[in-house]
């Protein structure tokens, strides 16, 4: 049993369950871990961490459908270019909004 495959699971029992806006969402979900009896969730993504938060009962309903008994956690994680946009405007407020980056 590998995380992909039981939230692949997860997203097909979405779909036939008619639970459309919440399976869009989770159709491109990627990062997902089976650790200590839980399916973990990964994403960096304030609107679709809000998504699966009220989705929650929905995804934990799929996970019991498939015969599992995992808990279902989202964590929230800073991406590349998150990280990078907090370090810009930290150099801006300290040497002055006139300080530019180019690539």
């Amino acid at each position: 049993m590998s995380a992909t495959n039981v939230w692949g699971k997860v997203v097909l029992y979405l779909k036939e369950h008619k639970k459309v806006a919440l399976h869009v969402a989770c159709g491109d979900i990627t990062n997902a871990k089976l650790e200590d009896g839980k399916l973990i969730i990964r994403s960096s993504d304030d609107f679709l961490i809000d998504v699966l938060e009220n989705g929650r009962k929905d995804i934990e309903a799929a996970i019991r459908w498939q015969g599992l008994e995992l808990k279902f956690e989202v964590e929230k994680f800073e991406s590349k270019a998150q990280k990078i946009e907090k370090d810009i405007k930290k150099a801006q407020n300290f040497f002055g909004s006139k300080l530019t980056f180019e690539e």
